[in-house]
Parts: structure tokens; C-alpha cells; sequence
């Protein structure tokens, strides 16, 4: 039998305590690899997580004492977007393979700078979280849009859109760099194509007054065109006050395939696909079970958590195998590349034509 991996989590704020439930839940469960280590500033609310689940690890209190400790050679980084560079760095150099979130670095310069190193040096050693790529109801959706259920598609329109505004001290590059990379990367895997050209559109308008966090926009859109007649929508905001909301629609010639709608207390997912106006049944339906944790956690875990668990298994069974991680920081860059054509093309108020009285 293969030995558990030993790995480390490095950073314990929001995200970084979702990640530390599974790592746990996986050692626990499938005994495929073995939390060796936690790193954080605040070692004491990494030892109070660690009592409040009911595990005994070494606890750190830098990236550098983890790296030096020798505990482990695979850990998923969780820490403040401008310390990712030099985080991931810094235990890569110490023979450490990553799972990062996004966004890579926070800057398209610094990506691509980044990438480059990363290229030359330790091509295979950065997995970039895009968990959409894990989560069922999307896959079902890829495989009925491949299947030709509903023909050639021509448009598909993502949305993600938070109930509150990004938190107190919260370190953003703007909300299309934060928030769409996940919506431009999904489209790109639904699609398998890049697009030619990019336009964003941006408003502050509600929830930039109720945070510290300086960012350009609360609400924005972004709009992609494919060769071969193909668009795609993305829409963000933090202004959906009512609840998260995540939704994607994929049009074709014979029919659309809706994932998700806005519920307040998500419980379960569904993917359907609608033939032509007419059809009596839709195509295909299917619903997906959501986890209740039974613990505050983000709001976005409720929709995307089975995703998340999934995603640290594929990096566990990856650095087990030796094998290529699916999504790397080249996947990280090419979403930003897009996105910042988007911004350099972008309207707001001022740009817009006024309309005549």
C-alpha cells in the first residue's frame, strides 16, 4: 500500500480553514496522505483549530520554519495573495510541490515573471486552485455539452456574486482580477479555446462604502469573443445582498444547459438542459446534493465545497503519482492575460455615452 502524503497548510484564514477541514477529513477517511504541519502568524489560533478538530500537529509560525522543519514535501498555501510569490518560492525551493490559490501573484507583471521562473525551474511543481474544474454539476454540464445535447454553442454566460462586500483588511486587484479568474478559467475548460478579444465594464455602487478594502469596483462585467462565432459573459459583484448566487448558462443551436439558480439556503445544485422552445422534457436533469457543514464557514463553501475536497484529492493523488498537476500557474496566467485585456478596454460612467433627455 502507498504511504499517506505528508502535507502542510500553510495560512488559516478563511479559505486556509476550509482547506485544513478536508486535509483532515481525507487523512482521516481515505488515509491517502497525513496533515504534517499547520503555518500561520497566529500560532494560537492554529493550535485552537487543531483542538477544535481533534488533531495533533507541529504548528509554525513562519513559511521559513515549515520549509526548514523538513516535515513534509507538498503543502497548499493559503496566505495573503502579495505573500503567494515568495511563499511558494521559498518552499519550492525546499523540494516542497504547492497546491496555490488564486490568484497567482496579484499582478499580471509579477504572473508572468512568475511563470517564467516556474517554466525554467520547477515546471511541474505549482497546482493553481480552480476548484470549479472539480465540481460535479459543472463537469455533468461539460459532458452533456460535448455529448452535442444541445449543438453548437454559441454564448455562455457565468455569474458569481457575493452577498457582502470583500472583508475588513482584505488584499484585492480589483474585482475582475479577484473574482472573475474563476468564471474566465471555467470557461476556458468548457471550451477548450482562447478569445481574440476582451471589454470590462465596472460600477461602484454599493458595498466599496461598508469595507476597508480598497477596490476599483463593486460590480463589473466582462465580455469575451471567440473566433467561430462564440461569445462568453461574465458577470461579478458583491452586491447580491440576498445571498451568494452562481450561475452558468450554456446556449446552443439546439437547446441551452442552465447550471445553478439563486437559492437562500442551498441545499442542492441542478443541471438541466432545455431542448428548442417547444420541447415537451427537458434534455437531461440532474441535481447534485450540497454539504451542510454544520459550522460557520464562507458562503461560498456551501456551493463549491464537494469541489474544493476534490480538487485537494487530485493534488494528493498528483504529488503521490509524481504525476503533472491539471491546472498549473500557466492556466493562472492565461486567465489574467484575459482579463487584463478586458481592463484596458474598460467603460465606466465617464467613458459611457449620455443618453438625450
Amino acid at each position: 500500500m502507498t504511504k499517506p502524503l505528508k502535507i502542510a497548510l500553510a495560512g488559516l484564514g478563511r479559505m486556509g480553514s476550509v482547506h485544513a477541514l478536508h486535509l483532515h477529513e481525507l487523512a482521516r477517511d481515505t488515509q491517502t496522505c497525513e496533515l504534517a504541519g499547520i503555518a500561520d502568524l497566529d500560532t494560537a489560533r492554529a493550535r485552537r483549530f487543531c483542538d477544535e478538530i481533534g488533531i495533533r500537529v507541529p504548528v509554525f509560525a513562519s513559511i521559513d520554519e515549515l520549509a526548514d522543519a523538513g516535515v513534509c514535501n507538498a503543502t497548499v498555501i493559503v496566505t495573503p495573495t502579495n505573500n503567494h510569490r515568495e511563499h511558494a518560492a521559498r518552499l519550492i525551493a525546499a523540494g516542497h510541490r504547492v497546491l496555490l490559490e488564486k490568484p497567482l501573484t496579484g499582478t499580471l507583471e509579477a504572473d508572468r515573471e512568475f511563470a517564467a521562473e516556474l517554466d525554467r525551474d520547477h515546471p511541474h511543481s505549482v497546482m493553481l486552485a480552480f476548484q470549479r474544474r472539480y465540481d460535479a454539476a459543472l463537469v455533468y454540464a461539460k459532458q452533456l455539452m460535448e455529448s452535442g445535447a444541445i449543438g453548437r454553442v454559441f454564448k455562455i454566460y457565468s455569474a458569481l456574486e457575493d452577498s457582502n462586500p470583500a472583508p475588513n483588511g482584505y488584499q484585492s486587484g480589483g474585482i475582475l482580477p479577484d473574482m472573475s479568474v474563476h468564471n474566465v478559467d471555467e470557461i476556458l475548460w468548457l471550451t477548450g479555446r482562447v478569445p481574440s478579444h476582451a471589454l470590462a465594464i465596472g460600477s461602484r455602487i454599493y458595498s466599496h462604502a461598508h469595507t476597508t478594502c480598497q477596490e476599483d469596483f463593486d460590480d463589473a462585467l466582462l465580455y469575451l469573443w471567440f473566433d467561430q462565432e462564440l461569445v462568453a459573459q461574465v458577470q461579478v459583484s458583491r452586491n447580491h445582498v440576498s445571498g451568494y448566487r452562481v450561475e452558468t448558462r450554456i446556449f446552443g443551436e439546439e437547446g441551452q444547459i442552465q447550471i445553478g439558480t439563486f437559492d437562500q439556503k442551498l441545499l442542492e445544485v441542478t443541471v438541466t438542459a432545455f431542448g428548442r422552445r417547444g420541447s415537451k422534457e427537458p434534455l437531461a436533469h440532474r441535481t447534485f446534493p450540497a454539504r451542510d457543514y454544520g459550522r460557520p464557514l464562507p458562503e461560498f463553501v456551501d456551493r463549491f465545497g464537494a469541489a474544493y475536497k476534490a480538487e485537494l484529492a487530485s493534488f494528493i493523488d498528483c504529488c503521490t503519482a509524481g504525476a503533472p498537476f491539471p491546472a498549473t500557474h500557466r492556466d493562472g496566467l492565461r486567465a489574467q492575460e484575459i482579463i487584463s485585456a478586458g481592463m484596458r478596454a474598460i467603460a465606466g460612467p465617464a467613458q459611457a455615452a449620455r443618453v438625450a433627455n
